[in-house]
């Protein structure tokens, strides 16, 4: 089995090296490692330190994001024969040595993917600032109400994939991967885990690439989640509220009929009329929306069947 581990950097000068020659160089069941380091445009000495320390590099001209630079290592990696895939950040803060731990789960039989958690066991809670912590859990909560799961950690770049999973993803996202990833696997039924992990809770050096902005983060985050869930879940998105506009409309109209039969007359509650005409028209378009939308999802899943089998061949192992 080979194990490839992905690490995008975006001026990592100072850890790249670290974080690579940390990698453990005998993990039970794997018979094959590689390294690949997707250098997201990085202007000092990522590249060259990388190159020195083993690993492949794949180089992008500018920087994309993280999530372009997992698409790249991803790619990358189902194109060098990976069996497993493991995600790790170039900055430090998560344990190279703690791969054989993470990868227990999907070498044991329990999952296609796991990830590393920060929150589940209070005793592995790390010390960050106290908005990034609620930041996590109210955007864990969100995933979980899309999914339908119990995650406590869906910000942790930490992760392995089996190579099927890693083929049946589809990401859109260039700022970042880490949510939309768990709400594609998860409408998938790809069988996830998560393993807590003692997890560094700031960078050692510089300021995160990604959250270094919570409220940017949180906003980007957030739109990626948002069109996600509204492809696999058309009809949350659009039917359901439409139902409950109509029906607010409805309700009002109801009113203004009930109070014409009695009075003969509309006022003092005539721009009801305008209101419950135009509540009722916009549910209708929106459930007519969630209906169209549906289809198209209908016809989403075929297509992502018929990309996964285009995949198996493209990447098909030499």
């Amino acid at each position: 089995m080979k194990l490839v581990v992905i690490i995008p950097a975006l001026n990592e000068e100072k850890t790249i090296q670290t974080v690579i020659n940390n990698i453990p160089k005998n993990i039970p069941s794997i018979t094959e490692q590689e390294v690949i380091v997707i250098n997201d445009g990085s202007t000092d000495q990522t590249k060259s330190l990388a190159q020195d320390a083993g690993a492949f590099v794949v180089s992008h001209g500018k920087p994309q994001g993280v999530g372009a630079a997992f698409h790249t290592g991803l790619e990358t990696a189902l194109r060098h024969n990976a069996d497993l895939i493991v995600t790790l950040d170039g900055d430090g803060q998560f344990n190279p040595q703690d791969i054989p731990a993470l990868i227990q789960p999907i070498l044991s039989g329990l999952a296609s993917f796991a990830s590393a958690t920060r929150f589940a066991d209070p005793k592995l809670i790390p010390h960050m600032p106290a908005i990034k912590i609620w930041g996590n859990q109210m955007v864990t909560n969100l995933v979980n109400f899309l999914t339908g799961k119990k995650f406590t950690d869906c910000s942790c770049g930490f992760r392995a994939y089996t190579r099927d999973a890693a083929l049946r993803l589809i990401l859109f996202g260039k700022f970042t991967y880490t949510q939309e990833t768990l709400i594609d696997l998860a409408y998938k039924n790809i069988s996830m885990n998560e393993v807590p992990l003692s997890i560094r809770g700031q960078r050692q050096h510089g300021h995160s690439r990604v959250a270094h902005n919570i409220f940017r983060y949180a906003i980007k985050s957030a739109a990626i989640m948002f069109r996600t869930a509204r492809d696999y879940r058309p009809f949350y998105f659009f039917g359901i509220p439409g139902l409950i506009i109509t029906g607010l409309g409805l309700v009002g109209a109801l009113f203004l009929l009930i109070h014409f039969l009695s009075t003969g007359v509309t006022a003092p509650f005539r721009s009801l009329v305008t209101i419950s005409g135009a509540l009722i028209i916009t549910g209708v378009v929106l459930f007519s929306l969630s209906m169209l939308a549906d289809m198209q999802h209908r016809n989403r899943l075929l297509l992502e069947e018929l990309l996964y089998l285009t995949r198996q061949k493209t990447y098909q192992k030499k």
